[in-house]
């Protein structure tokens, strides 16, 4: 059995949760407490992903990153930067697909806390960094947690995006899902059911622990 697929789906998905960590926080709290008029343009392209085919993201994200097109260009003589068919590129297209279930969850975090620990800790003269840190993230770490966990989850399931962005170049980009692919692909069903199989595994069991978390913060906060 070869483990380099997994090795490469768990590195993918931990790099790209990491960014999507450090992109969501900001990005949620404005999406939750922004009176913007645009903001709803800024939503919808949040969660874009979340309806849009993987094969049309991974395609337009595909002739953005190629050489032949201005922004592809700009990096490669600019920057010696080639995104395509490599594994940079695919963290990138990967935290823009992903980037729905990091921040939606994070969103709603941030809504649900109390209006009164705000107003307290900004009558305090505490600044709105000070009140994000000390103050909002300690009181949604069961959303922090959430988001992190689907994060990564749905990042290990990529295939479309993954295929069309990286290819399918072994020890570079392929990924556990473009395994499966190859392994049905050359009628090797065994293989592709031990992959699939694990892979389900993984995902019923995050799936058992976002929910026991859910159930267990409620569980809290009902008895509080």
């Amino acid at each position: 059995m070869d483990f380099e697929p997994f090795y490469l789906t768990i590195k993918l998905a931990l790099v790209t949760t990491m960014f999507l960590f450090l992109i969501g926080i900001p990005l949620a709290y404005w999406l939750a407490f922004s009176k913007a008029k645009g903001k709803v343009i800024i939503e919808a392209l949040v969660g874009l992903p979340l309806v849009l085919p993987p094969s049309v993201l991974g395609f337009y994200l595909l002739l953005a990153f190629s050489p032949e097109n201005w922004f592809g260009s700009f990096l490669d003589q600019y920057f010696d930067v080639r995104l395509v068919f490599s594994f940079p590129g695919l963290v990138i297209a990967s935290v823009i697909y992903s980037l729905p279930f990091m921040v939606q969850p994070l969103q709603s975090g941030f809504v649900m806390n109390p209006k009164n620990l705000i107003e307290t800790s900004m009558l305090l003269g505490k600044s709105k960094l000070t009140t994000l840190t000390r103050v909002l993230l300690p009181n949604m770490k069961n959303a922090l947690i959430t988001a992190c966990i689907l994060a990564f989850a749905h990042t290990m399931g990529e295939f479309g995006v993954v295929l069309m962005v990286g290819g399918n170049i072994p020890g570079e980009t392929r990924v556990i899902s473009l395994a499966i692919y190859n392994e049905v692909e050359a009628m090797n069903y065994a293989q592709a059911n031990l992959y699939a199989g694990i892979l389900l595994l993984f995902s019923f069991l995050v799936l058992i622990g976002v929910y026991l978390l859910n159930h267990r913060m409620l569980k809290v906060n009902y008895i509080g």
